[in-house]
């Protein structure tokens, strides 16, 4: 779908933050829920797309869409509830967070620095608890629409379920996205909040170095029962789903985008 089609209306007048959004799947999502209707707020600590390229935002109003970029560093509370206010400044409400930044470092147990583990959980967990409690303190406040006053999209994975071999933190700090999004959807319900996740598999985001390693993409096509690996549009469907009123009575899910690796 090109930004000159006609929108489907799934998303429409909805204000969306998309973490994480200069490149990959924060980028792709940023750009479906635009497409979509959806007002989006492209946050993350650069402009800068790894793929190379015009900025998210840039590419979006090549294309007719609009996207405003708010640089944020979900590793700073600061930051975040910035993020959070000047959204709510401008719009006046906030409707959709997908909760996408990470970094990674990939290193077994006795290679880990401390400072690394603690670098990569501020970011990949605590900034996921910090967007979160900043999202909900907003849209507890707002008035339901339908049944549902908010939505939250978790970024988790296939490596917070099975073993991410060699790279302990980044697994660790998946499963406990999957843990604190179920948590969330418990405890937030009653308010009409809906928390979910969405766990990427092997997905090819233009990304050099690990993501391109032959023997890393040995093991990803050998364990996919699917005939490919995933890329950025694969998961991207998968967050609009849950973003949009389509996804009813569904809550706490964390939803495989793996192409069957976790089924085999």
């Amino acid at each position: 779908m090109s930004g000159n089609e006609k929108s489907s209306g799934r998303m429409q007048d909805k204000v969306c933050i998309v973490t994480g959004a200069a490149s990959g799947i924060g980028r792709a999502t940023a750009m479906l829920l635009a497409q979509h209707g959806a007002k989006v707020v492209i946050a993350d600590v650069t402009e800068d797309v790894i793929e190379g390229g015009a900025s998210t935002a840039e590419a979006m109003r090549k294309v007719g869409l609009a996207g405003e970029f708010i640089r944020t560093d979900v590793g700073g509370g600061k930051d975040v509830d910035n993020l959070i206010s000047s959204v709510v400044e401008r719009h006046g409400r906030l409707d959709v967070i997908v909760n996408n930044a990470c970094i990674r470092h990939a290193r077994p147990l006795l290679d880990l620095e401390e400072a690394d583990w603690q670098r990569m959980l501020n970011v990949n967990l605590t900034g996921v608890y910090r967007c979160c409690r900043a999202a909900i303190r907003q849209m507890v406040k707002q008035p339901l629409v339908g049944e549902v006053r908010g939505r939250i999209v978790n970024l988790s994975s296939q490596h917070g379920i099975i073993a991410a071999p060699q790279d302990l933190v980044y697994g660790v700090s998946k499963a406990g996205i999957a843990y604190l999004t179920r948590q969330v959807a418990t405890d937030y319900a009653a308010q009409g909040i809906v928390c979910n996740a969405v766990a990427p598999g092997k997905i090819q985001t233009g990304a050099g170095g690990r993501a391109v390693d032959p023997d890393v993409l040995e093991r990803a096509n050998r364990r996919t029962p699917w005939p490919r690996l995933g890329a950025p549009g694969d998961v991207a469907h998968a967050i609009l789903f849950l973003a949009s009123a389509e996804a009813t009575f569904i809550t706490g899910a964390e939803l495989m985008v793996d192409g069957g690796w976790i089924a085999a």
